[in-house]
């Protein structure tokens, strides 16, 4: 199945995709960890504790995106950071992901979205945690930029991705979101596949600054493209939700809409 994803961290109100869904993985953004000015230390959800009050719509509507066939699942990390205090002090904090994971009954995964440098044995051994945690059918990605899955050159993280999919840990990741930000076209894609990465595995993943409703035929295009080439390919995500193309704030359930059409051309 190719997926349709929207990463989701400006909680402006999930109803325009909810009344039509076409969407079928919303990305809760994102996790990090810290500690407060007395040091007790904390997990939160972009700059709150996922239980604050004020996420209490958003819980809501993910419980309603559940019952409707959408597959919820945290992002971990980010810009924002994250794994530098988790492998820091990952007796403390990895418990603390673990209660929040158990906490939302609707989440079904976890993408593991690493920018700062980390080592690939702390990966390896998040990934056997949450695996042996929450079972076979939880949901792990991970999400490169787009150059560390064409060549073999570390990414944001530091280490080679290559080496971690061809690991036993590898093989439990089910997808990488590549972030296709600079080059958004068929030929980068098939680049990826070249490097050894099965299109089954990539999702083609797209920053909603770079195209506009003048330009996001050209993205529709590309993704047909390789829809035609590698049918069963991962599919595309969008970062972010409220400003996804072509008409952002004003109906983001519309790139939704169109992404599900450029597929069933195919299908």
């Amino acid at each position: 199945m190719n997926k349709i994803i929207y990463y989701y961290q400006t909680f402006t109100g999930l109803t325009p995709i909810l009344n039509d869904t076409k969407t079928t993985h919303i990305y809760i953004s994102s996790l990090h960890f810290g500690t407060k000015n007395d040091d007790t230390p904390y997990i939160h959800l972009n700059n709150y504790p996922p239980d604050d009050l004020k996420f209490n719509d958003l819980w809501k509507e993910c419980q309603e995106a559940d019952n409707k066939g959408v597959t919820l699942m945290f992002m971990l990390g980010g810009a924002g950071g994250a794994y530098g205090n988790l492998f820091s002090n990952y007796n403390i904090y990895y418990p603390m992901l673990k209660k929040t994971i158990e906490k939302y009954s609707f989440i079904k995964g976890i993408d593991l979205d690493i920018e700062e440098n980390v080592d690939i044995n702390n990966v390896k051994k998040l990934i056997n945690n949450l695996d042996n945690n929450f079972g076979k059918d939880f949901i792990i990605t991970m999400a490169p930029i787009g150059s560390s899955l064409i060549t073999d050159s570390p990414g944001l993280g530091n280490f080679v991705y290559k080496d971690l999919f061809n690991s036993s840990e590898g093989k439990r990741i089910n997808w990488f979101n590549g972030q296709f930000y600079l080059t958004y076209d068929d030929d980068i894609f098939e680049k990826a596949v070249n490097n050894g990465y099965p299109p089954e595995k990539i999702v083609f993943g797209m920053i909603s600054s770079q195209f506009t409703s003048s330009n996001f035929n050209d993205a529709l295009q590309n993704i047909l493209n390789i829809k035609k080439k590698h049918d069963n390919f991962g599919g595309v995500f969008v970062w972010e939700y409220c400003n996804a193309p072509p008409k952002g704030i004003l109906d983001p359930s519309e790139w939704s809409k169109d992404i599900y059409n450029v597929f069933k051309k195919i299908d």
